[in-house]
């Protein structure tokens, strides 16, 4: 009879709520508006042979290395920075290894660290989600080969400093040190500088969010020119499509529209966080495309009550610690009156539904 490994047959599958997303999606942390309509015209320029042959991705990979100022040699495109998580999980991690995360986190890193027969070390964030720099350097032990940490983190928000990132490299030269700034452009800060003195430390970037291509999933995964080499061994020929990578360079050259979009994404962040405090709603200050509150007990209602008013969020209940929390992405101007609008009106709704039956 044939059998799954054991590791696979353990593993928690992620499902994402998909089901119907009609009305407007700020559930998922994607773009509200889409890409750079640049994007748009070179689609349009795509033949039917450009889709007929195999993808090149290393004159891409190329492009994006000028972008970041770094080495060709030091960049891999992937499917998504899912595709990277995983890489890195192939590359380094074997069974009964030890791979430390934060709890709580992005779903993938404990999934991908998982399914190779790794021990997941979880390290609960502490008082108001801040960045657990202690529970992780007491979780690391010689069997430790790889730490997860997102920064900003999702679903929080919050951030790790750079001389904690460093710290951990440092506390563990054993393992591969994964730091995924998915949403770089509305914080600001990356570690992409620190590779030359940390020889354990990765980056990986998404395309997904400030650039608008979550559709064409593409990613990059960025790290010492040596270990790299490694992870490339691991990595399939053909693994991003053609017409991400020719869409991709596109996007980034439009950095007006980027601009602009990070922008307002950032002017809507600050003001749905003025107004959850005028709300008296408890929130955690964030440096992504999304903020995260605190419902309570009636999260399941209010995220009933703002898809009646045409606006996905995304209940966090599930998460480590976080009972009662709603995610809200952030996007254009236009998005954050619309949400800020429902906003009040269902916390209203809810409020006048519980002091009639109270």
């Amino acid at each position: 009879m044939l059998n799954a490994r054991a590791a696979i047959v353990a593993l928690q599958e992620y499902h994402p709520p998909l089901g119907d997303r009609s009305g407007l999606r700020l559930d998922f942390n994607e773009n509200t508006v889409g890409a750079s309509p640049n994007c748009l015209r070179r689609l349009r320029d795509l033949s039917l042979e450009d889709l007929a042959r195999y993808p090149a991705r290393e004159p891409v990979e190329r492009v994006v290395a000028s972008f970041l100022g770094i080495r060709p040699e030091q960049v891999l495109l992937t499917n998504g920075v899912d595709e990277g998580i995983r890489l890195l999980c192939e590359t380094y991690l074997e069974v009964d290894d030890e791979a430390i995360i934060v709890a709580p986190t992005f779903a993938m890193y404990e999934i991908s660290a998982s399914e190779t027969g790794a021990r997941v070390v979880a390290a609960p964030a502490g008082k108001d989600f801040a960045f657990p720099l202690a529970g992780i350097l007491a979780a690391v032990s010689p069997r430790t080969r790889m730490i997860a940490i997102a920064n900003p983190n999702n679903p929080t928000g919050t951030v790790a400093s750079t001389a904690d990132l460093l710290q951990i490299a440092k506390a563990a030269p054993q393992a591969a040190i994964l730091v995924d700034e998915a949403y770089y452009e509305f914080f600001g800060e990356s570690l992409l500088g620190s590779i030359p003195s940390a020889p354990n430390l990765f980056i990986a970037r998404t395309f997904s969010k400030a650039y608008g291509l979550a559709g064409l999933r593409v990613g990059v995964l960025v790290g010492p020119e040596v270990q790299m080499r490694m992870v490339r061994r691991a990595c399939s020929p053909y693994n991003v499509n053609a017409v991400a990578l020719a869409l991709l360079p596109v996007a980034l050259a439009d950095t007006e529209y980027v601009s602009w979009y990070v922008a307002e994404t950032r002017r809507g962040r600050e003001r749905l966080q003025t107004a959850l405090s005028q709300l008296k709603v408890p929130y955690c200050p964030s440096r992504a495309n999304f903020v995260l509150a605190n419902i309570g007990a009636t999260h399941k209602e209010f995220v009933r009550g703002m898809n009646q008013h045409g606006i996905l969020v995304r209940d966090r209940s599930s998460d480590p610690g976080c009972d009662g929390w709603v995610r809200f992405t952030l996007g254009v101007e236009e998005h954050t009156n619309r949400l800020l609008a429902a906003l009040a009106q269902v916390l209203a709704e809810i409020k006048a539904t519980a002091e009639v039956a109270g």
